[in-house]
């Protein structure tokens, strides 16, 4: 498919402002997830500018793809999206992680419109999403559930339970998509937990896998919509990012996994994505 350059301009706009809402949702001192949420911003705005469909003014319309981040841990992302398609204002991401707030370091999906989820303990998302395409396809809606799981998190167990249910199920509502940025919390995935071959992996599940550059939107629009066609199994896209796109201090250093900044660094990376 052909896509015209305004579009693919605007939604590569559209991640540029979600990795800046970023940065001001963590501010200065205070720990926050810049590298897995710069790394996915692309994949997240294609996601919400482009392909799912849902109402910021009915979040609980049961005709909607449904979007569960299954590491939760780059809320900060997710919030940026729903604020920026109008689920709430954009002015209160400045208030995240403030105690009581509405928007707090993992997803709660009872205080924040749009959240489909608590998740953030890591592996848990992809059963989650299983379910509610199961239970969509008992219910006749013909939606999908989109799965966001970083690399790292494919050490988890339960994420393989999750798609060998999946592939048994037929499930073909189901799409997951890895952002492969190759670093978790503590170094290279190579270095830490080696979970590769990853593409060989998911096709020994029983799985449909297909490839992107993580941050070429052209190529991120592809992939989504070849998921759309339903094959009668699951979908896996994987996404190859650099963690801490955009932010050129940040990008590929471990440290920004869940990194602090002061006020030069934070001055500075509001600069770079301005």
């Amino acid at each position: 498919m052909l896509y015209s350059d305004q579009l693919l301009n605007e939604l590569r706009e559209k991640a540029r402002i979600l990795r800046r809402d970023v940065i001001v949702s963590i501010g200065v001192g205070v720990a926050g997830h810049i590298g897995g949420s710069n790394s996915a911003a692309d994949l997240v705005a294609a996601l919400y500018f482009y392909k799912m469909h849902h109402d910021p003014k009915t979040p609980k319309l049961e005709d909607r793809d449904r979007f569960l981040l299954s590491k939760g841990h780059v809320a900060i992302l997710q919030y940026a999206a729903l604020a920026e398609s109008g689920y709430f204002p954009v002015e209160d991401l400045k208030h995240t992680k403030e105690i009581g707030f509405y928007l707090q370091g993992h997803p709660d999906v009872q205080k924040t419109p749009g959240i489909e989820a608590g998740t953030g303990s890591l592996g848990q998302g992809l059963s989650i999403g299983l379910g509610m395409a199961l239970g969509m396809r008992l219910k006749g809606i013909d939606r999908r559930v989109y799965v966001l799981l970083g690399d790292g998190e494919l050490a988890e167990g339960q994420v393989w339970e999750a798609a060998m249910a999946a592939s048994a199920y037929h499930a073909d509502r189901l799409v997951a998509i890895v952002d492969q940025n190759g670093l978790q919390a503590n170094g290279w995935i190579e270095e830490r937990y080696n979970s590769y071959p990853i593409r060989e992996k998911w096709e020994s599940f029983g799985w449909r896998v297909l490839e992107t550059d993580g941050h070429d939107m052209e190529q991120i629009l592809t992939v989504l919509d070849d998921a759309s066609r339903p094959e009668g199994k699951p979908t896996v896209i994987l996404a190859k990012t650099i963690k801490g796109k955009g932010v050129s201090f940040a990008e590929n250093v471990v440290g920004f996994h869940n990194g602090m900044l002061t006020e030069e660094l934070y001055r500075k990376a509001l600069a770079e994505l301005s």
